[in-house]
């Protein structure tokens, strides 16, 4: 699920790819490319618990979603740097490493992935924050960590935006149930149906 890699926007199937593949794992990895670490303040412990005295951004409430709004303009009501929630951060961390120089869609769609992962009943881990930490699938998760993320910078408060908009299913992606995605670049030859292609990934159920 990533931008060069699920990769910085591939993941590659389990046992077919390495460092520098971008693409997700076939039977469990996303195909996606790796995206360099954001160089900015200290960074972002995954691991750590969130302090129980956090309270969340407040946000734009569904209902105040103009229906038939563009994704541009919903992104624009829903752009934060504070996601409100771990299960959040960890979707919106996605999206950031794996697409956040991609098009709004690009980013929705790789959003999707990550949400199709999680809700596929077993197939893949039952969290958002699961799918991100399930081992060999995105390249930016080192140890157990992700790189520094400029949480001050308009792609960070897009990747939010988009987080949300996942999560509450606010607008259709064509990429539809997909689960895995790489790059455009690479070929690596998956024996998987292809859904479609979106910005600079490939995408595949």
């Amino acid at each position: 699920m990533a931008a060069s890699s699920v990769a910085p926007a591939q993941v590659a199937p389990q046992s077919a790819f390495a460092a520098k593949s971008t693409a997700i794992a076939m039977n469990d990895v996303l195909p996606t490319q790796v995206l360099q670490p954001v160089a900015n303040t200290a960074a972002a412990d995954p691991l750590a618990p969130a302090s129980v005295e956090e309270q969340p951004a407040a946000e734009q409430p569904v209902e105040d979603v103009t229906a038939g709004a563009t994704l541009s303009e919903t992104v624009a009501k829903f752009r934060s740097s504070d996601p409100g929630s771990r299960e959040l951060e960890c979707l919106a961390v996605g999206i950031y490493f794996e697409s956040k120089s991609e098009p709004l869609s690009g980013q929705l769609a790789v959003g999707e992935v990550i949400a199709n992962r999680a809700n596929s009943k077993g197939r893949f881990p039952s969290s958002y924050c699961g799918v991100l930490f399930q081992r060999g699938q995105f390249s930016f998760v080192k140890g157990g960590r992700w790189p520094a993320v400029a949480k001050g910078g308009a792609q960070w408060k897009n990747a939010v935006a988009i987080a949300k908009i996942v999560d509450k299913d606010l607008h259709d992606s064509s990429v539809g149930k997909a689960l895995f995605f790489h790059a455009r670049r690479v070929s690596p030859g998956w024996r998987l149906t292809r859904v479609a292609t979106v910005g600079n990934h490939v995408f595949y159920r």
